[in-house]
């Protein structure tokens, strides 16, 4: 097995890049971490194209089954790739995959407008698997899930469900063209609670930007804009949870 004991290695060095979108679209490639992360890509197909382990982790099931492309690393080594302060000492470069084209769409989904907290992102998407979602669109604007903290936050989410990267026009266009219903979440007493309203097997939720909301824009897109009733003396609730207390609350369930 080839070994890399050097942070400086310049392979290592390349590695470390690999968090930047402008070098995973560059290679196709991303990086991704840890035991959990790394088994869920290989149950879900996804291809992997090299293996890195640190010496206590050379004896592991998935470091036998890609003993090709594997390379051992350092603890020191393993650190400078971590976004983590404890790493697990095993990371996978992982082809980015591609999903067709979207030009119909079918059941529930989540369209995010410029959310752009990694962690925001990351949790809505592992929600709408929770929640049985069929998708999730982000804007071109908002955090790329090809981003470590995204990719922590999704747990493996990502491999189970669809997520496009489009212009949010186009996405609410595609959404209406296919009948499904478009939901808009708005911080305002004038729009309709998110319980009141009609259950339907078909929509997209429409979230917005963790600071400014929806724009009036996209609000006046909608089939029907849909607000939380703040019972207490919060001002508002964070985006990720304010999601997923709406993808539960509108499904049929």
């Amino acid at each position: 097995m080839k070994y890399i004991e050097s942070k400086k290695n310049d392979e290592i060095k390349q590695l470390a890049k690999l968090s930047a979108t402008k070098n995973i679209k560059k290679t196709g490639t991303y990086l991704i971490e840890g035991f959990h992360l790394v088994r869920e890509a290989d149950a879900n197909d996804q291809r992997i194209v090299k293996l890195y382990v640190t010496e206590n982790n050379e004896n592991d099931r998935l470091a036998k089954k890609y003993h090709d492309i594997v390379t051992g690393v350092s603890d020191d080594v393993a650190q400078a790739l971590s976004e983590t302060k404890t790493p697990q000492g095993i990371f996978a470069v992982v082809k980015v995959q591609e999903n067709d084209d979207l030009t119909e769409m079918k059941g529930q989904w989540v369209i995010l407008d410029d959310v752009q907290d990694p962690g925001n992102v990351g949790t809505i998407v592992r929600t709408a698997d929770a929640a049985g979602y069929t998708g999730v669109i982000t804007s071109l604007n908002s955090a790329d899930f090809y981003q470590p903290k995204v990719q922590r936050s999704m747990q493996g989410s990502q491999f189970h469900m669809p997520i496009y990267r489009m212009d949010l026009q186009k996405a609410i266009s595609i959404a209406k063209k296919s009948g499904l219903k478009v939901y808009g979440s708005e911080v305002n007493k004038e729009a309709m609670p998110y319980n009141k309203l009609e259950k339907t097997d078909d929509f997209a939720l429409v979230m917005g930007n963790e600071a400014h909301g929806l724009g009036a824009d996209v609000l006046s897109e909608t089939d029907q804009n849909i607000f939380i009733p703040i019972l207490g003396k919060a001002e508002s609730l964070n985006v990720a949870v304010a999601a997923g207390v709406l993808m539960y609350g509108l499904k049929s369930i």
